[in-house]
């Protein structure tokens, strides 16, 4: 996986990706407005890049145009609030992202739920004897005084700043290393072969627990919880692109399908566009109810 900068404002984001533009062998999109552009906020995450792949390609099918901007998670909800962003695929609800959405949930709204009651939290390989959060106390040199995280602003980081602050695990000796995804990875790939104990944040779905024996720690302060994950969008929506918006809200997926997704993507160098399109195959006649075939 390629290690990508993420912008945190909208005018210095990057735009990584634009669908097709429409040809007249398209359908047209009665929308009542010329702009039938929909533009997804992605951050630099697997679990993110799946999902928005397939959404691509079904509203593509149903005539639109897509854009995908890679940004920060902050700078999403930023551009949903300004309708400058149309969806974002991949929102934790109720307990990892409350924050942003406390910040944000007077202008959005969820538009679906795309799976349910999915874990996250410090995970380590399983050849460690450590069970719970507090089994860290006083070994800071054993795991080299790490806690490998992503990009500061993202709800689970947040919820380790709050783990590093509780009293009650005395984490003295760690500190969090706010890196990426893909250096992440790159920790399980150097650490796992010489059977070194290392901590990093992870979640489901993610291709990392197909590929590796891993579990994550117990967190006996509950700052973890199970959430849900979300499609978002602005409030008005339904109005602006009424179909785009009854296509999403029809939207749900598996945990085991979007890691399957992951895993092909990290093992055999499948592109998210090539098994998002394989999805969409395997699940014609839902797709078909989705854009009202």
């Amino acid at each position: 996986m390629k290690l990508i900068t993420l912008s945190t404002t909208l005018l210095t984001s990057t735009l990584i990706a634009t669908g097709a533009h429409a040809t007249d062998q398209r359908p047209l999109v009665a929308e009542g407005v010329e702009d039938t552009t929909i533009t997804f906020g992605m951050p630099a995450w697997t679990s993110t890049e799946a999902p928005t792949a397939i959404a691509e390609l079904i509203l593509e099918e149903a005539g639109y145009n897509v854009e995908k901007k890679l940004l920060a998670q902050p700078a999403i909800f930023q551009g949903m609030q300004a309708e400058q962003i149309d969806f974002f695929m991949d929102a934790w609800l109720p307990y990892t992202e409350q924050a942003l959405w406390s910040e944000y949930q007077d202008d959005l709204q969820k538009v679906a739920t795309s799976y349910e009651n999915v874990p996250l939290g410090w995970v380590v390989p399983t050849y460690v004897e450590e069970e719970t959060i507090g089994d860290l106390a006083g070994k800071a040199e054993k795991f080299g005084g790490q806690i490998v995280t992503i990009g500061a602003g993202a709800g689970i980081v947040d919820l380790s700043e709050q783990v590093m602050a509780d009293e009650d695990y005395d984490l003295d000796g760690y500190q969090l290393a706010y890196t990426s995804e893909a250096a992440m990875m790159g920790v399980i790939k150097d650490k796992v072969p010489k059977q070194e104990p290392f901590i990093i944040t992870g979640w489901r779905p993610h291709s990392m627990f197909s590929q590796y024996d891993l579990k994550f720690l117990e967190d006996t302060e509950e700052h973890f919880k199970y959430d849900s994950v979300f499609v978002l969008s602005y409030k008005g929506i339904e109005d602006k692109y009424p179909r785009a918006y009854d296509i999403m809200s029809q939207w749900h997926i598996s945990v085991a399908d979007l890691e399957a997704m992951m895993a092909a993507y990290e093992n055999d160098d499948v592109p998210f566009e090539d098994s998002a399109a394989a999805w969409i195959e395997d699940n014609r006649e839902r797709v078909n109810e989705m854009l009202g075939n």
